[in-house]
């Protein structure tokens, strides 16, 4: 991966609203699709899809999909936060040279968003777009697997999250009484 200024590129990202419940966060579409956005800026870009515009869909679901497609695809039968479908990797690298390249599809659950964001004490909109964050970096290449991998994941989104005003999420809040 090298990183190019993607600052001029017009990116394609899709978002779809699958579970009105996502309809009743303030700003919630503005605020992923510029996540996305950022996150596209700010990574490391593997070299095919630098200097190009790129395309995205964004799902914002509910529990039950997530659920359904963590079971089909990851053998998990149960919901998740996050799910990330790349379009490619390393060792297949679509060759089109017209128009954006789709690097794949990010998909939130509301209910699981919405619980651990009540149980971290965070802003549903703040973790939210963190899953967003954490999601493209995986269409990216990004990955969390190896140690040496996760603090490059965790680095990129913290200073993607700090662009967009939002905390550091991997950060302990100490209590003191």
């Amino acid at each position: 991966m090298s990183s190019v200024d993607q600052e001029n590129l017009e990116h394609d990202i899709d978002l779809a609203i699958q579970d009105p419940s996502w309809e009743e966060l303030t700003g919630i579409e503005d605020l992923l699709l510029t996540a996305a956005k950022t996150t596209l800026m700010m990574a490391v870009l593997p070299r095919k899809c630098e200097d190009r515009p790129l395309e995205i869909s964004l799902v914002l679901a509910n529990d039950d999909l997530v659920r359904i497609l963590n079971n089909e695809y990851r053998g998990k039968d149960k919901p998740t936060n996050v799910l990330s479908f790349a379009a490619m990797d390393e060792n297949n690298m679509p060759d089109i040279q017209d128009g954006p390249l789709n690097i794949g599809d990010v998909i939130l659950s509301y209910q699981t968003v919405e619980k651990e964001a009540s149980e971290q004490d965070k802003f549903i909109q703040d973790h939210a777009a963190h899953m967003i964050v954490h999601g493209v970096l995986h269409l990216l290449g990004y990955d969390h697997e190896k140690d040496d991998d996760a603090n490059v994941m965790e680095s990129t989104e913290i200073r993607i999250l700090e662009k967009l005003g939002i905390q550091n999420p991997y950060t302990e809040l100490l209590i003191t009484e």
